[in-house]
């Protein structure tokens, strides 16, 4: 029973995700050190607020944190941005070009009597023995 559990955990496809929320894990935190730290205040230079963070307003002693918000939403866009310039458009250039390429030659065609795959040079079908013409 644990040896199944131990091969699953070490199945490939298991530690490259793993792998993989542990890099995108450390890619959010540096988009989001980027959106605080660099773009917030630029944004902030334009309208007068130097950290969107510090923007919140209260209701009846609750504190709604708008500008911690606004933070996560343009980090959120650059993030996707990101993953769709760097993952997306070059996997679907890759896709684009395998799609494009010459078809595949058939090695196969249907016996005339029975309708089953035999090969292209078969003059007898292996199924109902028919006899067909080969074809070069």
């Amino acid at each position: 029973m644990l040896d199944g559990f131990k091969k699953f955990l070490l199945r490939g496809n298991v530690v490259d995700l793993a792998v993989a929320v542990v890099i995108g894990a450390a890619f959010k935190e540096i988009v989001d050190t980027l959106v605080k730290g660099l773009i917030t205040p630029l944004i902030g230079v334009f309208g007068a607020v130097p950290d969107f963070s510090a923007l919140s307003f209260t209701i009846n002693s609750s504190r709604f944190m708008v500008g911690e918000f606004i933070n996560a939403i343009v980090a959120f866009i650059i993030l996707a941005a990101v993953i769709y310039f760097l993952v997306i458009v070059p996997v679907n250039k890759m896709m684009a070009r395998f799609q494009s390429a010459e078809p595949v030659p058939q090695t196969t065609r249907e016996c005339p009597e029975c309708l089953s795959k035999i090969p292209q040079k078969a003059t007898r079908c292996a199924f109902c023995t028919a006899v067909v013409s080969a074809t070069a």
